[in-house]
């Protein structure tokens, strides 16, 4: 009998589980199909970085334009450009710009993906549901599949009435913990028809030095 006891018990918790799992997927998904469907995003957002061992407690913010996978990425005084075929790095500090090639790597997080990186590679479960400031944020965690990665886990808040994502909270295995804040969140906004577009001419000009990799 008490076999048969904790099998049942056993039973239910992975029914439970593969359950949580199933809402927690077809929550992202939701997500995925909204975000995709927008012809053009713009996030303006609050970056935290804590690690309470180093001593380390930074916060700034930034904001990216997003249309495909072209993107401007405003970020510590630096400006990051993706045209879908070169990824420019304007750092006016250092009259700089870096010219690269598109990363082939797949795992590589650049702003394009920020909104749908969860799609592949991460076991996902419904978490807590919070109401901030009168809006319904529910977090849910995934964990990272690749043993190897140096990410513990990650907290995915979304907002229940818009399905757009409000909150990233990652820990890593070091025990820093860094969170994205979503302030503002728009969508479909007129774009420049130039605004992914990289003018060299224009830095040579105002004297940058330019740098291919």
């Amino acid at each position: 009998m008490r076999k048969l006891i904790v099998l049942v018990a056993f039973l239910t918790s992975a029914l439970s589980m593969a359950q949580n799992s199933s809402k927690a997927k077809t929550l992202l998904d939701e997500v995925y199909t909204k975000v995709k469907a927008y012809d053009n995003i713009f996030v303006d957002f609050k970056y935290a970085l804590n690690n309470e061992e180093a001593n380390i407690n930074q916060e700034t913010r930034g904001d990216v334009t997003m249309q495909g996978d072209k993107y401007i990425f405003n970020y510590l005084g630096a400006k990051q450009l993706f045209d879908g075929n070169k990824v420019y790095t304007i750092v006016p500090e250092n009259e700089e710009v870096t010219i690269e090639d598109k990363s082939t790597d797949e795992n590589t997080i650049t702003p394009s993906k920020m909104l749908t990186f969860y799609k592949t590679g991460h076991t996902y479960n419904m978490d807590i549901l919070q109401n901030i400031q009168g809006r319904k944020i529910q977090f849910v965690k995934l964990i990272p599949m690749d043993t190897n990665s140096e990410i513990r886990s990650i907290l995915l808040g979304i907002d229940i009435e818009t399905k757009h994502i409000y909150k990233l909270i990652e820990t890593g295995k070091n025990g820093t913990k860094s969170t994205i804040t979503v302030n503002s969140f728009k969508t479909n906004q007129p774009l420049s028809k130039t605004l992914f577009t990289f003018d060299e001419s224009k830095y040579k000009n105002d004297g940058y030095y330019i740098i291919r990799n």
